[in-house]
């Protein structure tokens, strides 16, 4: 076995820890930015799919009591296991799990495929909508795409031969997927939750690694995705491939604690946990290597990120914002400054209207003139005065046209009735001169 191997397997088991947890984490802060801001509304049935699309799902809250209790579900189900596989017939056993997480596998992996493709491409597609309701009450409810569709069958096929081969890199991409929707699914709702769970499993582990065979034992006989794995030695002599592995526990864990901090605290936060995360998987790396001995990640993990964001706070004054912080307070806090925003702009809003009222009343009212000192009028009573003159001028000049009119009228009237009688006299005169 040739050391450049081992390096290389490390650098892969390296690169695959660290991949889903940071492009886990800013998928989930874009789930969980969304979910504190004020929601959009939404059309019941939209025509085209976007990238929020797969955010419905609601996110899962780790409270401390949940914490607290993290390493006792832990240690009841890997001792369950042990006493499963000690008892029964593995191939059998084996066989129920790979069902079980080949039906979880293919949703996780479509899930996987649809986000890869849309951050790759950006496309959005129509939309098909199955709806189930009974008595007006929503029983089945679910979205999808063409895209959805092609890599649902992308993922039954990878699942089927996965089943028949158990190839390793289809079980790592089963792995992958399974980190990436955890780490997109599970938050933790203060920094104290995420200390006592970490701390926790670092008590779980070291307990179930050193102090039994247990763990090691199910890890050797539990056949399924559970953990990502890299041969030692791409090509033995002997054909045989010996893997190095890395448990997904030891990758989703921290990655629920990095992403809480990313998303209560500036960036810093998350870059120092990312940092540390790194320098805590290398310290397991070669303490595994050195000694040629399986270690328990997250004895080096754990104390490697709590100790990177309370420097990090100490660093930058903020030690007593960390431990205080909680995800509820935190929304209260933002919902009292949404309600004093708009508070602030009702007030505004008030005042603008307000003020265009006096300005139109203004404008419908007459502005009193104060009278002239030494009794002269003000100079805008005086043109008003002028204007009056003038105008009661225009109007008797108008008066004494239309009498004129109306005088020269009747005069015209009486001339036309004399010539009349004239005309009727003459005809009359003419007519008796005839008989004559």
């Amino acid at each position: 076995m040739s050391e450049s191997g081992l390096y290389v397997a490390y650098a892969a088991i390296g690169t695959m820890a660290v991949v889903p947890i940071y492009y886990g984490s800013f998928s989930s802060l874009d789930r969980l930015k969304s979910a504190h801001s004020k929601k959009k509304e939404r059309k019941q049935f939209e025509d085209f799919s976007d990238s929020e699309d797969e955010d419905d799902d609601e996110s899962e809250a780790v409270t401390t009591e949940d914490a607290y209790m993290f390493p006792v579900y832990g240690s009841i189900a890997l001792f369950s296991m042990y006493m499963v596989f000690k008892y029964l017939n593995a191939d059998w056993v084996n066989f129920l799990l790979s069902g079980y997480f080949a039906l979880l596998g293919v949703a996780a992996l479509t899930q996987l495929g649809v986000r890869v493709v849309k951050g790759l491409t950006g496309v959005k597609l129509p939309q098909y909508h199955l709806n189930l309701v009974h008595r007006s009450k929503p029983l089945f409810d679910v979205r999808f795409t063409n895209l959805h569709l092609a890599t649902l069958g992308v993922s039954a096929i990878l699942t089927a031969l996965y089943l028949w081969s158990k190839n390793w890199l289809v079980s790592n991409l089963f792995g992958l997927a399974f980190s990436f929707s955890a780490i997109n699914l599970i938050r933790l709702d203060s920094f104290k939750s995420g200390m006592i769970m970490l701390g926790g499993l670092f008590l779980y582990d070291i307990f179930w690694v050193f102090g039994t065979e247990v763990m090691v034992s199910v890890a050797k006989n539990f056949d399924a995705p559970i953990k990502v794995v890299f041969p030692k030695e791409l090509l033995p002599a002997d054909g045989v491939l010996k893997m190095t592995m890395l448990g997904l526990g030891d990758i989703v864990v921290p990655g629920i604690f990095g992403l809480h901090r990313g998303f209560g605290f500036p960036t810093p936060y998350f870059n120092s946990c990312m940092a540390a995360y790194v320098a805590g998987l290398v310290t397991t790396i070669t303490v595994m290597h050195t000694f040629k001995a399986a270690q328990p990640a997250l004895l080096y993990l754990s104390p490697a990120c709590i100790l990177s964001v309370v420097l990090t706070g100490l660093a930058r004054g903020e030690i007593s914002q960390v431990f205080a912080y909680a995800e509820e307070a935190s929304d209260k806090k933002k919902d009292e400054l949404n309600k004093k925003k708009k508070e602030e702009d009702e007030t505004a809003a008030s005042k603008t209207s307000a003020h265009r009222h006096s300005l139109r009343g203004l404008d419908a009212k007459s502005v009193d003139v104060p009278a002239a000192s030494g009794g002269e009028l003000a100079d805008d009573e005086q043109e008003n005065v002028r204007s009056s003159e003038v105008l009661d001028k225009t109007v008797n000049a108008i008066s004494e046209t239309s009498d004129n009119e109306s005088e020269l009228a009747k005069t015209s009237s009486g001339d036309d009735k004399k010539n009349k009688k004239n005309k009727k006299g003459g005809k009359a005169k003419a007519n008796k001169n005839a008989k004559k």
